[in-house]
């Protein structure tokens, strides 16, 4: 189920907010639980015995590492090998295979494996908990069923953010709900709503029409064009809906961290990496770069540790060489920003030049990402650089009309931090006004449009 659904947000939402808002205190975790659920079953019945499962590899995992401290590192390495053991096999089996048949130019008929939606999301969570246990940063939670929220809460089920244990364990047990967090949290929710459906999927058909051409018949302007549609939808999808979890979220009492912070403006790609997917950079940061060695033991050291840090991103993004190749694309200017001080360089001048670098980077990047394959992907870049010739099979009108016209403009300036602020309430009180009136009116035109298409795609949806 998507929150951008008639489904959720007409029927399973306000269901469940009434069920939170009637019941008593001592069972408001037991509603949320049983809608996060029903909200995973809904989609993905026969997987849901997956999650069940790291619920409970992981309770035990924990409570055995408190319980047996001796055996720490062993019980420790069992859980994360058995968390992995899921993610490899429902996200990596079948790329794994068709690799092996390259390799060995074999021709294996393997089982097509179905990745289970969300999969890479609840299992960082599982593993954020278990690790904080192990470390002593948080206490071991002896309710399953408290564990299970945390786990499988559904406002960050799907496509995160993927919330720390220690961010908001404290919030499972003692959270307040108040008026003004449900109207900043409907109102976020809205905005959220309004990214994903008005500017994502509107930016998204025109990304997919050039995508889907031949790239030998998509002139070099065009080509531009579709790969800047394809950064602003993956942007506005992404962060629209992480705009919905937290405002989701702070509906019913929970705080969750920023997972955006407008990334097309940074002027280094270390710096986007600062602004873009912040929980996903903290995971890895945190349980990985840290471990390794950080920056604490040499600069070779630290370009390494760098370097296992965007292969794994990567990696986590998809079974794809497309995704590796992404990541380590990212990873090396990351390297050569180290290497040469350029992120720390300050200026007006330069500071113009450092964000035409890091948009060119990104975007470049992003084609990687979007593009069927590698060698299609390389094709579509060259194309960009005219290095080619090409026959245009349409032109510019066929693939934008005026208003993907009107969306790009909106996607450039919700881009910087002009609305920062919008969802929260403003001192004036008819600037108020004038801010609730036109969140109604994002909320109209995306419930319109989310009636008059069917084009509704969510590009995380099975990360």
């Amino acid at each position: 189920m998507l929150f951008s659904s008639m489904t959720f947000i007409f029927l399973f939402l306000p269901i469940v907010c009434s069920l939170y808002l009637l019941v008593k205190d001592k069972f408001k975790n037991h509603i949320l639980l049983i809608a996060s659920i029903l909200f995973y079953a809904w989609g993905e019945p026969k997987y849901l015995s997956i999650m069940l499962l790291t619920i409970i590899i992981n309770y035990f995992g924990a409570f055995y590492l408190d319980k047996f401290p001796k055996y720490k590192k062993a019980i420790l390495t069992t859980t994360i090998i058995a968390d992995l053991a899921f993610l490899i096999y429902f996200k990596y089996f079948n790329f794994i295979m068709e690799n092996l048949n390259t390799l060995f130019t074999s021709d294996f008929n393997f089982i097509d494996v179905v990745m289970p939606i969300g999969i890479s999301f609840y299992t960082f969570q599982a593993m954020s908990y278990l690790i904080d246990v192990y470390r002593g940063d948080t206490k071991v939670q002896k309710d399953i069923l408290k564990l299970a929220l945390y786990i499988c809460l559904f406002p960050q089920l799907i496509a995160g953010p993927i919330v720390q244990y220690s961010d908001v364990d404290k919030q499972i047990d003692n959270r307040e709900e108040n008026f003004e967090k449900v109207v900043y949290g409907v109102k976020r929710f809205i905005i959220g709503l309004a990214k994903k459906v008005l500017i994502a999927n509107t930016l998204g058909a025109v990304a997919d029409k050039i995508f889907d051409t031949s790239v030998f018949e998509v002139q070099t302007s065009i080509a531009w064009i579709g790969a800047i549609a394809y950064s602003f939808q993956l942007f506005y999808d992404f962060s629209g809906y992480s705009d919905m979890a937290i405002g989701l979220g702070s509906i019913f009492g929970f705080k969750f961290l920023e997972n955006f912070n407008y990334p097309y403006i940074s002027k280094s790609i270390t710096e986007f990496w600062r602004r873009w997917h912040i929980s996903l950079s903290s995971w890895f940061k945190n349980y990985l770069y840290i471990p390794l060695g950080g920056n604490r033991k040499g600069k070779i050291r630290t370009y390494i540790n760098l370097f296992i840090v965007f292969l794994a991103t990567g990696i986590w993004h998809g079974a794809s060489w497309n995704f590796i190749v992404w990541g380590l694309w990212h990873g090396m200017f990351n390297i050569i920003e180290k290497l040469t001080g350029f992120n720390k360089k300050e200026g007006k001048k330069i500071a113009i030049v450092q964000h035409i670098y890091t948009l060119f980077i990104v975007v470049i990047g992003w084609v990687m990402f979007r593009a069927k394959n590698l060698t299609n992907a390389i094709e579509y870049i060259e194309n960009m650089f005219g290095l080619f010739k090409n026959y245009p099979a349409f032109k510019i009108s066929y693939y934008i009309d005026n208003i993907e016209k009107i969306m790009f403009i909106a996607a450039i300036l919700c881009a910087m931090p002009i609305f920062k602020h919008f969802a929260e309430k403003p001192k004036n009180k008819y600037i108020h006004i004038l801010v609730n009136i036109w969140i109604m009116i994002l909320f109209f035109l995306s419930v319109t449009s989310i009636a008059a298409s069917t084009y509704n795609p969510f590009i995380y949806f099975r990360f």
